[in-house]
């Protein structure tokens, strides 16, 4: 009979308090995963050319990326609804975005231009003025404790921002040369970004299967099903914002026209692009519209107020509701921790591609949470 090898003691002892010790394999887990992390920030110079690559395609791609969850539901419905062949209905949504650019380009962007223009000329009037008229209230002397209160937080205020712009325009002359890189890069960008559009649009639904392939026949299915959850989290917010945005500028403009607010077009396609940045949204775009409104008389004032308080009603209450609903399944208090995270980190960039990152991560720790109870065990009820 064969005698079994006798295992060491020490081993015995280390099987017993380490690998049979769930929290302390976890712990190691954690600290293995940190030393990485540590080892990563040491070799940063490994990730600059990836980095360098990414600052020139990334803007291309991040632009065909939103245009082709716009555009893919179209391109599905002609293939689908027309029997059209796909690059045929590619081709047709391509060349009526193109008449729509031009039309735009031939009758708003002249008015953009023109009340542009004109709001830029006038608008140091506009400022003053208005904050002639706060100061009138301000100087009431039934305000008298409050004015003191005011000035100090206000002239810290200056202070602080007199700081920011002398720092701003210390660096002016030093940031040309990246000014002229920034909008060279934009413009290539521009340039390429249908080329990858196009492609998008006719591959991207082979795209789950291609890269699939590059994982184990067994993993296949379940790194499928989390594409196709990142997917829908991604079409539903962009889709959704751009949707909202739409309606927001949509309404401003009408809005101003009723009440014959001066540069209503302008402002009303500036709270659509600002409605793009969450929770600050269309509050920024009600700055100038106050100002312009205040410079006029109190009574555009209070017009201007009442748009802005008709047009929240209506986005808070029916569109956003409608178009946003609750796919996203993120509390408030969790979007606005992302969004000062983000921010604090990334910047603009970061406060308007914080929330989709964090849908995407989600996605990924939900799944990743599910395999590693799976593997664990005792987690069952």
């Amino acid at each position: 009979m064969e005698r079994k090898p006798k295992v060491p003691r020490w081993r015995t002892w280390f099987n017993q308090l380490v690998l049979n010790n769930r929290p302390v394999v976890s712990l190691i887990i954690v600290l293995l995963v940190l030393l990485i992390l540590f080892m990563f920030s040491k070799v940063t110079w490994i990730f600059k050319p990836l980095e360098d690559f990414f600052k020139i395609v990334g803007f291309p791609i991040i632009l065909a990326g939103v245009l082709y969850y716009l555009l893919n539901p179209l391109v599905d419905r002609l293939e689908s609804r027309f029997k059209m062949k796909r690059v045929v209905s590619i081709s047709i949504i391509f060349v009526g975005v193109a008449i729509l650019i031009v039309a735009g380009v031939v009758a708003v962007i002249p008015v953009i231009r023109e009340q542009t223009a004109a709001l830029i000329q006038n608008w140091p009037d506009y400022w003053n003025a208005a904050i002639e008229k706060i100061n009138g209230i301000l100087n009431d002397p039934r305000l008298g404790d409050f004015q003191k209160q005011f000035h100090g937080v206000s002239s810290e205020t200056i202070q602080s921002w007199s700081k920011k712009v002398t720092s701003v325009a210390n660096n002016t002359v030093t940031s040309l040369g990246s000014v002229l890189s920034l909008i060279t890069k934009v413009v290539i960008g521009i340039i390429t970004m249908p080329f990858i559009l196009f492609y998008l649009l006719r591959d991207g639904h082979d795209l789950p299967e291609y890269l699939a392939k590059a994982f184990p026949v067994r993993y296949r299915p379940q790194f499928l099903q989390i594409l196709g959850e990142i997917n829908t989290q991604l079409s539903q917010y962009i889709r959704g914002q751009l949707v909202v945005a739409f309606f927001v500028a949509l309404m401003f403009f009408i809005g101003y026209l009723v009440i014959g607010l001066k540069f209503a077009l302008t402002l009303a396609v500036a709270a659509g692009f600002l409605n793009l940045i969450p929770y600050l949204r269309s509050f920024l775009a009600m700055v100038p519209s106050i100002v312009i409104g205040a410079f006029i008389s109190p009574v555009m004032l209070v017009k201007v107020l009442i748009v802005f308080a008709i047009e929240q009603t209506l986005e808070g209450r029916f569109i956003s509701p409608l178009v946003l609903g609750s796919n996203l399944a993120i509390h408030p208090v969790t979007i606005l921790v992302v969004l000062l995270a983000s921010g604090q980190m990334f910047g603009l960039v970061g406060v308007i591609f914080g929330i989709p990152a964090y849908a995407v991560l989600k996605v990924l720790f939900i799944h990743g949470f599910e395999l590693f109870k799976r593997r664990v065990g005792g987690y069952e009820q």
